[in-house]
C-alpha cells in the first residue's frame, strides 16, 4: 500500500517540529506549509527531486533563511529569527551539499576552531592569553585529536584540508559538525560524488555516530541505495511541498513518489 502523507510516526517525543513552513523567494514558492515532526535519536530521511526544496528546509532550520511563515522548534525553543551561530549553541550542527571547510587550514585547526563555540573564555582573555585562555586551548586541542582519532584522522591532523582525499574531507566536515557538540545533526548529501565503497562506509559511518554520539540525524541523500539502507523513517518533498512519508519499504513503493523522481508517463510503466 502506498505511503499517505500524514503526521510521523512518534511526532509526540519529537526534538524537531516544523508546522506550516514557507518561504517565499519574490513570486516563487520554494516551500509550502511543510510539516515535519523528527522523533529524537531517530535517522530520518528528507528526499526529493532536484529543485524540491530539501536544502532551503535545511536553511530555515539553521538560520540562514527566515521562514515566510511557520513555526520551526527544536526541543522546546522556537528557531525563526535566532541567529545561525545561537541555533548552533542550542545544539543544531549541519554539514553542506558542497564542501565548506577551511582549505588552507590544517584538519586539526579545522576541528578546534568548531570547538570553540563552547569555549569559556573571554575576549580579553584570549588577547592577553591568560591562564584560563592557555589550559582551555589545551583541552580543547586534545578532544579535536580524540575526535579526529574516532573518524580515522589523527594520522592526517597536521595535513592541509584541501590536500585530503575527497572521502576524506567529507568526512573531516562531519567530524567538524560533531565538534559543535549538537544534539541534531543535519546532513545534506553526504554521500555525493562518492563511489560505491565510499558509499558503503558512509553509511556505516552515520550508523556509528548516531549510536556513538547519541545523535538525532537528518538525512537529504540522492543516493537511494544510502538512503533506503539506513534512514527509519522518510519524508518526501516536490515542488516544495510533502508528497509522501513513511518507512523505506512504503516510499519505494509510492506512486507518487516514483512519478516525482522518473516522470508521469514512466511512473504509469512501472
Amino acid at each position: 500500500m502506498a505511503a499517505q502523507p500524514r503526521a510521523d510516526t512518534g511526532a509526540d517525543g519529537a526534538i524537531l517540529d516544523i508546522n506550516r513552513l514557507t518561504k517565499l523567494f519574490g513570486g516563487l514558492r520554494a516551500v509550502s506549509d511543510f510539516d515535519m515532526a523528527v522523533p529524537e535519536g531517530r535517522l530520518y530521511g528528507l528526499i526529493g527531486p532536484n529543485g524540491a526544496g530539501k536544502t532551503t528546509v535545511f536553511n530555515m532550520i539553521t538560520g540562514l533563511y527566515t521562514p515566510t511563515e511557520g513555526n520551526i522548534v527544536f526541543d522546546g525553543q522556537d528557531l525563526v529569527g535566532v541567529d545561525p551561530h545561537r541555533i548552533t549553541r542550542t545544539g543544531v550542527a549541519r554539514t553542506f551539499q558542497n564542501i565548506r571547510l577551511f582549505q588552507n587550514l590544517t584538519v586539526l585547526d579545522n576541528v578546534r576552531i568548531a570547538y570553540h563555540t563552547h569555549a569559556g573564555y573571554t575576549m580579553p582573555e584570549a588577547v592577553i592569553r591568560l591562564g584560563r585562555f592557555r589550559r582551555q586551548e589545551r583541552e580543547l586541542s586534545e578532544r579535536a585529536q580524540d575526535l579526529l582519532a574516532v573518524f580515522g584522522l589523527q594520522d592526517r591532523q597536521l595535513e592541509v584540508a584541501k590536500n585530503l582525499p575527497y572521502g576524506e574531507q567529507r568526512r573531516l566536515e562531519i567530524a567538524r559538525a560533531l565538534a559543535a557538540q549538537p544534539r541534531l545533526l543535519l546532513l545534506d548529501e553526504p554521500a555525493a560524488g562518492m563511489n560505491p565503497t565510499e558509499s558503503e562506509s558512509l553509511m556505516e559511518l552515520i550508523h556509528f555516530i548516531r549510536d556513538r554520539f547519541k545523535l538525532t540525524i537528518l538525512l537529504i541523500e540522492h543516493q537511494m541505495r544510502v538512503v533506503m539502507g539506513i534512514c527509519e523513517w522518510i519524508t518526501v518533498m516536490d515542488f516544495g511541498q510533502v508528497i509522501a512519508r513513511g518507512t523505506p519499504r512504503e516510499i519505494q513503493s509510492d506512486d507518487r513518489v516514483i512519478e516525482a523522481y522518473l516522470g508521469k508517463q514512466m511512473g504509469k510503466r512501472i
